[in-house]
């Protein structure tokens, strides 16, 4: 293996790593449809339909990754789905 290569390989992992980071949001019976599509939209940059489509996958499978990411990048968001009264966890 050269060196060039093995430099390129070691970039790759390191990358993986740092996006291993989930935000999972779970099922309760407090929080409406329209709240958790408007939390998911403003808080994790969801569409529309995305969040909708979180929102329907979190309420018949009780949990759904609503983000992925670097654990600096998500720390904020997964705190504010909290402040806003949603069960959400950081992975």
């Amino acid at each position: 293996m050269s060196t060039i290569e093995k430099i390129q390989e070691e970039v790759l992992v390191e990358d993986a790593v740092d996006q291993n980071n989930q935000i999972v949001l779970y099922n309760d019976d407090v929080n409406t449809f329209d709240h958790v599509i408007e939390m998911l939209v403003q808080i994790c940059d969801h569409t529309a339909i995305q969040a909708e489509q979180c929102a329907v996958l979190v309420h018949y499978k009780g949990k759904c990754t609503v983000k992925t990411g670097s654990f600096d990048e998500l720390k904020p968001q997964c705190s504010l789905l909290l402040e806003a009264g949603l069960s959400a966890e950081l992975v």
